[in-house]
């Protein structure tokens, strides 16, 4: 594993809703954007074999493939890092963390993190009855750290500017990617 710079600006999150819509969605993604890897509920030997899938598209389309699990999974699946957890080490490639509020930045921040996903920004049908964020709690929190903070919940690429205009470093979706939008979804 190696971190690349500079990191994603647009993300795409999986899930096991998306289905066969996962392959359309790799191949919607910008050059350069980035993945990170879930489809938790998978037995581990079918979770790995759809993520080697996932990996070929990636390494294929020049994107980067972050795994949520631990640093020792991450290794051994060659993934470009990890996502998650509050232990790891520079060997672990990019580190990233989800976050709903400041203490949870705020572990990111101190367990090294390179990169923080803040959510529920808007609605989502991932997390129906969490209350977003809405877009001036999520510049408060995007402007008390200097880890880059990615948008996600509810997001596409209008949503995208959007909160570009505020402080995100880069958004990340699941449904943008694997549902057809009106507007081509461009990186910020």
């Amino acid at each position: 594993m190696h971190r690349r710079q500079p990191l994603p600006r647009t993300w795409m999150m999986t899930d096991e809703r998306q289905g066969e819509g996962l392959w359309r969605a790799l191949e919607r993604l910008p050059r350069g954007a980035g993945v990170v890897f879930r489809h938790y509920s998978l037995p581990p030997a079918e979770r790995r074999a759809l993520y080697m899938q996932v990996r070929r598209v990636a390494r294929r389309r020049g994107l980067t493939l972050v795994l949520a699990g631990s640093s020792r999974l991450a290794r051994q699946w060659c993934a470009d890092g990890r996502h998650g957890g509050t232990r790891g080490s520079s060997s672990d490639g990019i580190r990233t963390m989800p976050a709903h509020g400041l203490r949870e930045i705020r572990t990111a921040e101190r367990t090294g993190a390179d990169l923080v996903f803040l959510s529920p920004v808007f609605a989502t049908r991932s997390h129906p009855n969490g209350q977003p964020l809405g877009l001036r709690r999520f510049a408060r929190l995007a402007g008390a750290t200097r880890l880059p903070v990615v948008a996600l919940g509810g997001m596409d690429a209008g949503r995208g500017r959007q909160v570009a205009k505020i402080g995100a470093y880069g958004w990340a979706a699941i449904d943008a990617w694997s549902v057809r939008q009106k507007r081509k979804a461009v990186p910020i």
